[in-house]
């Protein structure tokens, strides 16, 4: 934002440190990554920045490790243990998240239909309930499902996996639709209502594309938690429960290799593009709205 030409000295001072600021924590978020993705092309199995690196030499980069990722063990290069548990991690976390982001998302919408309207009782106690997933440490959460599962046989389950991840992600959907929600215009339902339509049509056909936009970003925020989450996996999940998370958090207890942060920069890069489709979904529905976007 552009300081007006009014500004006193001060405030342009001000505004200068402040920026100044905001690019030191965003450098201090973002460095790692700059360490983190030159890494995971790396030919060394070491975890650091060869000589031959640091002259850009071609010789210094491979794909090996992504080619150890997706379970090809051809390269004579590779000098780790090749194993298939990074693809069966990578599929088991797509399989949980897809469905856990579904059953989220479909409870969300149904919870944050009622939380949405003042008449409902207790609505601030089910709301603070509902998102409690969010302030409660992960740890207790973990072990809590842990032993309610445990009454129920649902530990080291995908069942119960997929439960439990959909209990993660439910509060992010709650949070979205409930506050695209608040700006809906009831009338339009009520008059749909007046003209013979059902509530299950009315909801399709009116309220389900205007509230779209935050149904999407809902949804994506819980399959990114989902398909990140490892504190839930090591507590519920067994040994056949293997993610990609758990199986990077396993190699760095058993065997550190760049495969790693091959990985690691495949989150990363699926975290930015998810991330990237809500901010681009907050700017629709601020257009929508007739609100410019920030």
């Amino acid at each position: 934002m552009a300081l007006p030409v009014y500004a006193t000295p001060l405030q342009r001072l001000w505004h200068y440190t402040y920026l100044a600021i905001c690019a030191l924590v965003l450098f201090f978020l973002v460095a790692p990554l700059i360490a983190v993705i030159p890494l995971s092309f790396s030919s060394s199995p070491f975890l650091q920045f060869t000589s031959e690196m640091l002259a850009f030499e071609p010789d210094a980069f491979s794909m090996r490790w992504y080619k150890l990722l997706i379970g090809d063990c051809s390269d004579p290069g590779i000098t780790t243990v090749c194993t298939d548990r990074w693809v069966r991690g990578a599929q088991n976390s797509l399989f949980i998240g897809i469905i856990a982001t579904f059953l989220a998302t479909t409870l969300g919408i149904m919870a944050s239909l009622g939380l949405s309207r003042p008449h409902m009782p207790y609505r601030k106690v089910i709301m603070a309930i509902m998102i409690s997933p969010l302030i409660v440490p992960l740890i207790i959460t973990a072990s809590g499902l842990f032993f309610f599962f445990a009454k129920y046989n649902l530990v080291a389950t995908y069942t119960g996996l997929i439960f439990a991840h959909t209990v993660l992600g439910l509060p992010f959907v709650v949070i979205t639709v409930t506050a695209t929600l608040v700006g809906f215009d009831q009338n339009l339902t009520r008059a749909a209502a007046s003209l013979g339509g059902s509530p299950f049509r009315n909801f399709f056909k009116i309220q389900m594309p205007l509230i779209l936009p935050g149904v999407i970003s809902g949804g994506l925020f819980a399959f990114i938690t989902s398909f990140d989450e490892v504190v839930i996996v090591l507590f519920v999940g067994g040994p056949e429960q293997v993610t990609l998370p758990r199986q990077m958090w396993s190699g760095i207890r058993q065997e550190i290799s760049p495969t790693i942060l091959s990985a690691a920069t495949i989150l990363v890069i699926i975290s930015i593009l998810l991330l990237t489709t809500v901010e681009l979904l907050r700017r629709r529905t601020e257009r929508l709205r007739g609100v410019t976007p920030s």
